[in-house]
């Protein structure tokens, strides 16, 4: 099975934003999230991206489909309420870049795709620092908390703690923000609570 991964910028973005938006949302249905996804949103948040020039998007392909994708910014480039949320924890939202989702197709897993992904936007969080002159010296990303008991969960799901920790992440005590969204089968959106983690650049 051949695998590359590549950054999309410019038109190859532009093109592929469609395909990885519908990725998100397939992948982002399963547990834990069981997100019912919209893809005109997704689109949207995706596009966001594009006009960043600081922001990264990369992207797994096998031939010429997308399998995998990730994203990452500046965290003050992000959403506004996370920068108020560090801030309130002591910490520098300036001085931090964050990891937005990381997206891969089940049968692609377990291969090192999950890796480059954060290779990648580290690699470019370092590189800002340096060709830029920020202070980005902290990464981070953060994952929904669900309950330990709770009877959706797969059986045979396996939590990524171990793959997190062995990147050199942590959970930071207390550090939850929020997201909303509508689960499968719901009427409304909810608030979910995002428990980060971090590491040093």
């Amino acid at each position: 099975m051949s695998v590359r991964i590549e950054r999309l910028a410019g038109a190859n973005l532009a093109s592929a934003i469609d395909a990885v938006a519908r990725l998100r949302m397939r992948v982002f249905r399963d547990w834990p999230y069981l997100y019912d996804g919209d893809l005109d949103y997704e689109a949207t948040y995706l596009a966001s991206f594009a006009q960043s020039s600081d922001a990264i998007i990369v992207a797994a392909f096998d031939v010429d489909q997308i399998i995998g994708a990730a994203t990452g910014a500046p965290l003050t480039e992000h959403t506004e309420e996370f920068g108020t949320l560090f801030t309130d924890h002591g910490l520098n939202p300036e001085t931090i870049f964050y990891c937005g989702e990381s997206v891969l197709l089940s049968d692609y897993r377990g291969q090192g795709i999950g890796h480059a992904f954060f290779d990648h936007r580290e690699g470019h969080a370092r590189r800002l620092d340096t060709s830029d002159g920020k202070a980005l010296r902290h990464s981070t990303f953060c994952g929904v908390v669900r309950a330990a008991d709770d009877p959706r969960c797969p059986a045979d799901y396996r939590p990524l703690d171990g793959f997190w920790e062995k990147r050199g992440y942590h959970k930071v005590p207390g550090l939850i923000g929020h997201y909303d969204w509508r689960e499968i089968g719901d009427a409304e959106e909810t608030r979910k609570e995002m428990q980060f983690w971090m590491r040093e650049l």
